[in-house]
C-alpha cells in the first residue's frame, strides 16, 4: 500500500476508534427529569465578579426569578471591580424585592499562589456557609450566566434522585457572530471528545469533568476535598475540582445545558484566540511532549482527511466524512448549518494555532490575561 494509502487509513482507523470507542461523546442526549423530591434543600449560590457591569444585572435577575422551589440565596464576591458591578448587582435584587436574598462580600486581596477566581469562590463559599449553616448545596456559577428559570430545579432534583455529589452544567455559550459560530460549537465537541460525558457519570472511570459557568456541588464534597484551597492555583478550576471530588469517591455529572447561556460575546477572532490560548497548555500539563502529541494527533483527525480526500484519496473522504458526522449533532444542536460541520477541519486549524501559541508563550514567560490579571506564568527557573 502506498504512503497516501496507510495516511488515509490512518486517519479513518483514528474516527472509526473515536466513534465507536469514545463513550459516545458526539451523541447530544438529553438528560430525563427525575421525580419531584419531597423536599427542597436550601441552595446557596456563589458568584465570583471582577468588573461585569455589562452582564451583572441580567445574571442576578434571573437567578433570583427562577422558579426553584426551596430556599434560594446568591452571595456575590466583588472581587475589586472598578465599573461598579456591586452597586448593579445590588439593584438588580431590590428591583425584584429580593434585597434580602443577596449578600454581597469584597474580596479580601490576592494572596500568592491562589488564582484569582479561586479566591473569589473561597472567600464566598465561607460567607455563604457562615450565614446559611444548613445549606444542601451550593451554585457555583460565574457573573455572565443568565438562568433558565426551571434549570435549578431540574440540577437539584437529577443530584437527588442520582445522590451525586457534583454536578455541572455546560451552559450555552454565545454564537451572535460569524466567527463564534464557526469557533464555539467546535469548543463544544472537543470538550465532550477529551471528556466523553459517559465516562464522567461512571464511577468506575477515573474521567472527571465540570463546567465553571454552572457547578452544584454537596458542600459535604467541599469539606472532603479540605475546601477550594486544593485547587487554589488552578486555571482551568472547572475540571480540577471535579477531578479532586472524583478521586474521593464523589459521584459526578455533567450535562449541556440549552437553555441557560452565558452572556459573554468574544469580539471577533482575537477575542476567542485568547480564550482557547489563555488555558490550552495548562491542559497539556504544560509538557512540550503533550504538546507534539496534540499537534501531531490533531493532524492525523483533522487535517490530513481532507487534504487526502482534496488530492483523490478515497479513505480520505470516508474519514472526512465520519468526521463530518460526529460533529454534526453538535452543529444541528446549535441552529446551524451543516456547512460548518464540513469546516471542521479549518476550524481545527484555528484550535491548533492558539494551542502552539499557547505553550510557546508560556515558554516565553508570558501567560494569558484575564480581567487585568495574568494567569499559568511559567514559574521563574521552570
Amino acid at each position: 500500500m502506498s504512503l497516501t494509502g496507510l495516511a488515509g487509513l490512518a486517519g479513518l482507523g483514528a474516527w472509526g476508534w473515536l466513534l465507536a470507542g469514545r463513550g459516545g461523546f458526539w451523541r447530544i442526549d438529553t438528560p430525563a427529569d427525575a421525580p419531584t423530591p419531597s423536599s427542597w434543600p436550601e441552595v446557596a449560590a456563589v458568584i465570583p465578579a471582577r468588573d461585569e457591569a455589562e452582564e451583572i444585572a441580567t445574571t442576578i435577575t434571573s437567578l433570583l426569578s427562577s422558579d426553584y422551589p426551596g430556599r434560594l440565596s446568591v452571595t456575590l464576591v466583588d472581587d475589586h471591580s472598578s465599573d461598579g458591578t456591586a452597586d448593579l448587582a445590588r439593584a438588580a435584587a431590590e428591583v425584584l424585592g429580593a434585597s434580602d436574598r443577596l449578600t454581597i462580600v469584597t474580596a479580601p486581596d490576592l494572596p500568592p499562589g491562589w488564582a484569582g477566581k479561586m479566591w473569589a469562590v473561597h472567600n464566598g463559599i465561607a460567607a455563604a456557609r457562615a450565614a446559611h449553616p444548613e445549606v444542601g448545596f451550593l451554585l457555583l456559577t460565574d457573573a455572565d450566566i443568565t438562568h433558565a428559570p426551571g434549570e435549578l430545579r431540574r440540577v437539584v432534583a437529577g443530584a437527588l434522585a442520582e445522590r451525586l455529589d457534583l454536578s455541572s452544567r455546560m451552559v450555552r455559550l454565545s454564537t451572535e457572530s460569524w466567527w463564534e459560530r464557526a469557533v464555539i460549537p467546535a469548543f463544544v465537541f472537543f470538550f465532550r471528545m477529551l471528556y466523553p460525558f459517559a465516562w464522567v457519570r461512571d464511577p468506575a472511570r477515573p474521567t472527571a469533568a465540570a463546567a465553571g459557568g454552572y457547578v452544584l456541588i454537596r458542600p459535604a464534597a467541599v469539606d472532603w476535598i479540605e475546601g477550594v484551597a486544593a485547587i487554589r492555583g488552578a486555571v482551568i478550576d472547572d475540571c480540577t475540582l471535579a477531578g479532586v471530588v472524583k478521586r474521593v469517591g464523589g459521584r459526578v455529572r455533567i450535562d449541556l445545558s440549552w437553555e441557560t447561556s452565558s452572556s459573554r460575546s468574544y469580539h471577533g477572532p482575537a477575542g476567542l484566540w485568547r480564550m482557547i490560548a489563555r488555558s490550552a497548555y495548562a491542559q497539556l500539563k504544560h509538557s512540550p511532549l503533550l504538546l507534539a502529541g496534540t499537534v501531531a494527533a490533531m493532524g492525523l483527525v483533522f487535517v490530513l482527511p481532507p487534504v487526502l480526500a482534496l488530492s483523490g484519496s478515497m479513505l480520505g473522504l470516508l474519514a472526512w466524512t465520519a468526521m463530518s458526522c460526529a460533529f454534526w449533532p453538535t452543529v444541528r444542536r446549535f441552529g446551524l448549518s451543516p456547512l460548518w460541520a464540513v469546516a471542521m477541519p479549518a476550524v481545527a486549524l484555528f484550535y491548533l494555532g492558539a494551542t502552539i501559541e499557547s505553550g510557546v508563550s508560556w515558554h516565553r514567560g508570558r501567560g494569558g490575561v484575564w480581567k487585568g490579571r495574568v494567569q499559568d506564568q511559567r514559574p521563574e527557573g521552570a
